[in-house]
């Protein structure tokens, strides 16, 4: 994959094979025989007419859900079988890499360098790992009198409703998708609008791997009604979700409104990256920040979209940053040689350069930002830097989801850390420094449910991922996962 050219990946993405069909015990359109266009953010191109599901089809995928929960073949068989499903299914995934990257690339316009290297082969490890992990997680013995013998199990909850985004079409699906599924429930899967092909090339993999049916389905369609009605539905018995906040507070009301579902949301993110004064590597420094909110343009729920800087160190490190951001290419996402793909979608640009917009005029300076000239969609925006702005500005306090960044210079570290938690997000955060005794003083102070210290947005499948507040609760990834999936049930044996 890596020694790959530009014109090797024109001539796959020529014969790409895109999936249109709903998948509920096999491939089937939606039962009005209503589609949606997926288009191409890079070229505005149809990609496929893919099936518009309904709360009809909704209905139907969670009845197929609950047969096959009850039927067992799944939820009750020993854990090795599930394991050895997994692990087939992972590296199905690996077999069709390139078609799952190209999926993703095309689809919601990520560089294929990311899917092909990341992405896809990250879902698989993540797969792998839950798989391996089933025998390793055991229940428990209370301590009781001598004629009393208390066990305490972890049961499968029964039908999960799993609703994804779309800036990470095939990796948000796995972190649903392998825990929920190793822990013996039934899965319904709804994928974003605007990327839905990963998921449903990924739910005909499963069943090749051995996924017995109605275990999986996935049910594209509008969050407005697919995940409305998944987030209503009486048989569902829980709702995972990573998504925008205002949607994550429908599916409060929704499990209130119905039968008082579990909720796990993984919601929005405004982090805060703190760059202290005693740092002396500013270029790689630099090379952080930037990455930290430049990586796949921005649309990254934890993306670090503040830089919290110190005075002694700030106007140097402003001007690295400007002229790293200056310095992306943007193009297509096809090309190993683009630094930057396109926004996934033409309403998704036109929201960011509304706010990038805005944002210049809340701003000391700013640089950037804009359609890039010559494009052949609005979706290539160029970086934006945004110095001098006050932490309670708007552009300062909303969630872009593109490539916006926000300067806050500081006195002191006392300042840095009220301006970093200064916002109703708690997701993640960043703190560079060189003293040792500075980086567990200010990263115990930083709100945020992960702190990445003289790194960016340290992630791994053995460690929980999640935040506070405005972005929600639960843990997505690690052991901790399972936890959203299933129940503790208590049985206690009276044999005195």
């Amino acid at each position: 994959m890596s020694n790959r050219t530009y014109q090797n990946w024109q001539d796959l993405s020529a014969k790409l094979e895109t999936p249109s069909l709903a998948w509920i015990d096999g491939p089937v359109a939606a039962l009005t025989g209503a589609t949606r266009s997926t288009v191409d953010p890079a070229t505005g191109l149809v990609l496929a007419e893919v099936a518009e599901c309904d709360a009809d089809d909704a209905d139907r995928a969670v009845a197929a859900g609950r047969r096959a929960f009850e039927a067992g073949h799944w939820s009750r068989v020993h854990p090795r079988e599930r394991a050895a499903v997994l692990t087939r299914w992972a590296d199905l995934v690996v077999e069709n890499l390139d078609q799952l990257a190209l999926l993703d690339c095309r689809d919601a316009g990520k560089r294929i360098v990311d899917t092909a290297s990341i992405d896809v082969p990250g879902s698989a490890a993540i797969l792998r790992w839950y798989a391996e992990s089933l025998d390793k997680v055991y229940g428990e013995v209370a301590p009781t009198g001598p004629g009393d013998l208390a066990v305490v199990t972890r049961e499968p909850l029964g039908v999960v409703a799993a609703v994804v985004p779309w800036n990470y079409p095939l990796e948000m699906a796995v972190w649903k998708l392998a825990p929920a599924l190793a822990a013996g429930n039934s899965v319904v899967l709804k994928p974003a609008e605007d990327s839905p092909l990963s998921a449903l090339r990924l739910a005909a993999l499963a069943a090749e791997a051995g996924l017995p049916e109605g275990v999986l389905s996935v049910v594209p369609g509008s969050g407005p009604v697919v995940g409305a009605a998944l987030g209503r539905h009486q048989d569902v018995d829980a709702v995972t979700f990573t998504g925008s906040t205002a949607v994550g507070r429908l599916f409060q009301t929704y499990a209130g409104e119905s039968n008082m579902k579990q909720v796990w949301l993984e919601a929005g993110g405004k982090s805060a990256v703190v760059v202290l004064d005693d740092v002396h590597d500013l270029d790689a420094v630099a090379d952080g920040v930037a990455a930290g909110i430049f990586t796949n343009s921005g649309q990254v729920c934890s993306a670090t979209s503040r830089l919290v800087v110190q005075q002694g160190v700030a106007e140097e490190l402003i001007g690295r940053v400007v002229e790293r951001a200056a310095a992306i290419v943007v193009g297509d996402p096809l090309d190993p040689a683009t630094q930057m793909g396109p926004l996934v979608s033409e309403r998704q640009a036109q929201r960011v350069l509304a706010l990038m917009e805005r944002g210049a005029a809340e701003a000391g300076e700013a640089y950037g930002g804009g359609v890039v000239d010559g494009a052949p969609t609005t979706c290539f925006v160029r970086p934006q830097v945004l110095a001098g702005v006050a932490p309670d500005a708007s552009i300062a306090q909303t969630e872009v989801f593109g490539p916006v960044l926000t300067v806050h210079t500081v006195g002191s570290e006392d300042e840095a850390v009220a301006v970093a938690n200064g916002t109703p997000y708690a997701l993640a955060a960043g703190l560079w420094t060189d003293d040792l005794r500075r980086a567990h003083r200010v990263s115990r102070r930083l709100r945020a449910g992960t702190v990445s210290v003289n790194c960016v947005d340290a992630l791994d499948v053995s460690t929980p991922f999640g935040g506070f507040g405005h972005s929600g609760y639960g843990r997505d990834l690690s052991l901790h996962a399972l936890d959203k999936f299933t129940g503790l049930k208590t049985t206690w044996f009276h044999h005195g």
